[in-house]
């Protein structure tokens, strides 16, 4: 058993671990859950949310004992990490690993639970939100933020960035689902259009991000989009490619 918690809640140490040990009885789903489960709990006046990583099949249940960290402590870490980048994310609180003798069973991500107004996926479904292009603006100033800093978010999907309005015309981005990631001394452009080219297939939006994203890089806008435009289409002639073969195979 492996359990790390944020120095900020040693003194909750106890009634953290114990929400862990509840979590199949107790707490209240949240989101979807398809791949894993994740839930909110309430600790006094705080509220709590615990992803509960899928079981690993029996390869990784080794891999994720003796040869590579779990997703929980890689959430973990890569949310301390983040924060101190001054990149948002939920606060991290703590994650657990339980183990049998042939490897990794349970395995918890522990966060501060964020009252959020829409995630970018609402973007793409709500073209007609109020502050459609102001967030979308303020969105690729995040993403630029990120690159700068050196993050690939290999896991930068429309549901996996929170967006809370902080005042009026101001919004704050916050990344969760963080087990994926890179860090690098610095991006060069192409890998940066790369990790944009996963949000999105609409073009009016590439059409804003590239606008947005060729001032902050100080290059010509024609040069930002025609790339990531390009870039946005293979990766969707792929996805349907899968979708397509799961169909006819019945997947």
């Amino acid at each position: 058993m492996n359990f790390i918690i944020h120095q900020k809640y040693n003194a909750y140490k106890n009634e953290i671990f114990k929400l862990t040990k509840d979590f199949k009885g107790s707490g209240r789903l949240f989101g979807d859950c398809k791949r894993n489960i994740i839930k909110v709990f309430s600790l006094g006046k705080s509220e709590f949310n615990i992803k509960s990583f899928k079981t690993p099949r029996f390869l990784n249940k080794v891999v994720y004992r003796y040869f590579r960290k779990s997703k929980a402590r890689r959430s973990f870490e890569y949310a301390n990490l983040l924060l101190q980048k001054g990149i948002k994310t939920p606060q991290p609180v703590a994650f657990y690993e339980s183990y049998s003798y042939l490897g990794l069973c349970e395995s918890y991500y522990i966060s501060e639970h964020l009252q959020y107004d829409l995630t970018f996926r609402e973007l793409i479904t709500c073209p007609d939100y109020e502050n459609h292009e102001l967030i979308l603006r303020q969105f690729t100033r995040f993403c630029h933020s990120l690159h700068e800093n050196g993050v690939e978010f290999l896991d930068h999907s429309p549901g996996n960035t929170l967006i809370k309005k902080e005042g009026e015309g101001e919004y704050h981005f916050y990344l969760v689902d963080l087990n994926r990631m890179k860090f690098h001394e610095s991006l060069d452009l192409k890998k940066r259009l790369q990790n944009l080219s996963h949000l999105t297939p609409k073009k009016e939006m590439i059409e804003v991000i590239s606008d947005e994203y060729s001032k902050l890089y100080g290059i010509p806008y024609d040069e930002v989009f025609n790339e990531l435009w390009d870039k946005t289409q293979d990766f969707n002639r792929k996805i349907n490619r899968k979708r397509q073969l799961k169909a006819r195979f019945n997947l």
